[in-house]
This record gives C-alpha cells, sequence and structure tokens, in this order.
C-alpha cells in the first residue's frame, strides 16, 4: 500500500498515526494534492489528500474512511469499537477533531492573502470555531488519562493531530493554557513514537 500526502497535514498526520499504532507497512508518498497535483486527481476525484493506494489498483480517500479500513485491516490494537455507542462517540470526537483542523487551515489560508483581499472577520470566526471545538474536547476529557477505557483510541489520536495541527500552524493560540487538562494528554501522546515521529515540519 502506499499513502500519499503532505507531512504538514494534519489529516494525513492522522492517517500517519494510525499505520503506526497498527504496525501496518505503507509506503508513504509525498504529494501537497490539488487539481496541479502529481496526478492525484486519478486517485481521488475530490484532489485531496490523504488517498491510500491499495494493492489491488484501488484508492481510499478521506481520511476518516482510511482510518477506519485500517483499523479493520490488522486485528490487533483496536482503535475502533465494534458498532455501539462508544463507537459512535469516538467517531464524534474524531469529527470534531477534523472540525478543528477545518477551521485552521481556512483561519491559515485566508491569513496568507494579499491584506487587500484577506478578510479579518472571517479568520476571527474560524478561530472561534477553533476555541469552542478545543474547549469541547477539554470537557469531554476531564480528568480521565483516555478519551474511552485504558488505552488510546481513535478519539485520542484524533484531537492530537488536530492540537498538533494548532502548535505548528497556528501557535499563538494558547490552547495549553486554557485547558492545561489537554496539555497533559497531548504531552502523553507525544511520548509515543507514532506521534513524535510525524510531527509536521515546513
Amino acid at each position: 500500500m502506499k499513502l500519499l500526502g503532505s507531512p504538514t497535514s494534519p489529516y494525513v498526520r492522522k492517517a500517519r498515526i494510525v499505520l503506526a499504532e497498527k504496525k501496518i507497512d505503507c509506503e508513504f508518498v509525498i504529494d501537497n494534492g490539488g487539481p496541479d497535483g502529481f496526478g492525484l486527481a486519478v486517485h481521488n476525484p475530490l484532489c485531496r489528500i490523504p488517498v491510500l493506494l491499495l494493492d489491488d489498483g484501488s484508492s481510499l480517500f478521506d481520511s476518516r474512511v482510511i482510518v477506519e479500513y485500517l483499523d479493520n485491516l490488522a486485528p490487533n490494537n483496536r482503535l475502533i469499537p465494534a458498532p455501539g455507542r462508544e463507537r459512535i462517540l469516538i467517531k464524534r470526537l474524531e469529527a470534531l477533531a477534523d472540525g478543528i483542523c477545518d477551521a485552521a487551515i481556512i483561519a491559515v489560508m485566508e491569513g496568507r492573502r494579499p491584506a487587500k483581499q484577506k478578510s479579518q472577520e472571517l479568520i476571527d470566526r474560524q478561530r472561534k470555531v477553533i476555541d469552542f471545538a478545543v474547549a469541547a474536547c477539554a470537557q469531554e476529557l476531564g480528568e480521565q488519562p483516555w478519551y474511552f477505557g485504558t488505552a488510546a483510541t481513535l478519539a485520542d489520536i484524533a484531537v492530537g493531530s488536530a492540537l498538533g495541527y494548532l502548535n505548528f500552524r497556528l501557535s499563538e493560540l494558547d490552547w495549553r493554557a486554557t485547558h492545561p487538562n489537554l496539555a497533559r494528554h497531548f504531552d502523553k501522546l507525544m511520548q509515543r513514537p507514532s506521534f513524535a515521529e510525524t510531527v509536521p515540519q515546513g
């Protein structure tokens, strides 16, 4: 298998962390996405990353689809439980974490526009979304060591990937001071090789 994506993408990082946690061998191929990418449209008509190329030549796209496939591929170290309430709650947290990434990317891209074209109102709106969503993640975690049970699940991985992206692109947002429980949780995640080896750079 091959995973197409950018090392700076939080969605790609989430998939890479799942691959590492599940101990699945997969080649990582750099592709930044977009319609001008290196043939990405052949594998994903949306021209977005990540894309997982399977051994039979088919492809999967959208990080939520990819990580669920990977978790089912190998029975060890399950990150998503069987259908039921806990599974729905984990997927809900994944959606919340992905929403943080969505808002952060919009804010970052808008901030890079020329001054005359930039909308500070849009940036401020996205930052409010981030604040609300991070607060919800902190409240959901409380003082538990993990979001669910006694080990990391996809919920922890997704939230950790989102917070890592905030550190990378919006370091001025001091979520650590506002939510010390999330800071402790993130620091614990960063001790895992899967997180430490996929820190975005560039």
